[in-house]
């Protein structure tokens, strides 16, 4: 009785520590990001101001599309400082920058800043939606391989939400594996065996996943080709070779592989790889 006692202790106490760590974490894990040179009534001035540019730009867009532009760059100006000077990055605000993009035509940032906010509400429908838009709109067709496709199918969790949701549902999972397994000592019931083994399931899921984001994704650096066409190289210089016979158009998405001076070499879609001035291409992270 006493060992029983004792083992239930040492138990109580990992999940109190447990908790503590997964509180603690968490305001850390979900706050701006330091550095901001704004204070937070700048930051929410300028928001509201770029809003209300978008809004009177949308509402100019049909009758005078020349003011229109210059009411969306307006409007870019003021979301682009919050995340340059603010320090501060998150998905409705890079999903703003993506639509006033697209409303100018200009695809490649569109998609670049849909992809940014896809980092953190990649299941937002509008998102999703404004996205497939735009990827419709670009030049250049360039199939998944086939590889790629039966991965997002097998391990959608891993591609399908978030980081900071898999984090929450990894951290939940945590500390009910411990109160679990510490009840299983007192409740000999199956429903507690069956809660223990879903918590340990989803622990082994979703820690899996954040360790292959932390480990092996966050290696790789996806990017958007933003300049209207490029001509792809075999080298990294223009006195190299095409790569292709057409050149690489705006929205065009990528996987960085190496840089090497002002050059980028990557890798599309389709497991082609080549060479393109840095100048013409930007980085999603």
């Amino acid at each position: 009785m006493k060992n029983l006692k004792r083992v239930l202790w040492r138990l109580k106490n990992r999940v109190v520590v447990a908790v503590i760590f997964f509180l603690t974490v968490f305001p850390f894990w979900f706050s701006p990001l330091y550095g901001s040179n704004l204070d937070d009534t700048e930051v929410m001035d300028l928001f509201s101001q770029g809003k209300a540019f978008f809004r009177k730009a949308n509402e100019l867009s049909v009758g005078d599309p020349e003011e229109a532009v210059r009411l969306y760059e307006k409007s870019l100006i003021r979301f682009e400082k919050i995340v340059r000077e603010g320090g501060i990055q998150n998905g409705q605000l890079y999903y703003n920058i993506g639509n006033a993009y697209f409303r100018m035509k200009d695809i490649g940032r569109a998609i670049l800043n849909y992809r940014r906010a896809q980092q953190y509400i990649p299941n937002d429908p509008n998102l999703q939606q404004n996205l497939t838009n735009a990827r419709a709109r670009r030049v250049d067709k360039i199939e998944e391989r086939q590889k790629t496709i039966v991965l997002r199918t097998l391990f959608f969790w891993h591609y399908d939400l978030s980081i900071r949701t898999r984090l929450f549902i990894f951290g939940g999972s945590y500390v009910f594996l411990w109160v679990f397994l510490a009840t299983r000592f007192l409740v000999r019931r199956s429903i507690m065996n069956w809660g223990f083994a879903v918590t340990v399931i989803s622990v082994v899921l979703f820690g899996g996943s954040l360790f292959v984001d932390s480990v092996v994704l966050r290696k790789i650096r996806p990017g958007v080709i933003v300049s209207g066409s490029v001509i792809a190289r075999k080298g990294n210089s223009g006195t190299y070779e095409s790569s292709f016979k057409d050149p690489l158009h705006a929205g065009t998405e990528f996987i960085l592989v190496e840089g090497r001076g002002a050059w980028y070499h990557i890798e599309l879609a389709d497991a082609r790889r080549c060479w393109v001035p840095g100048v013409d291409v930007d980085l999603v992270r």
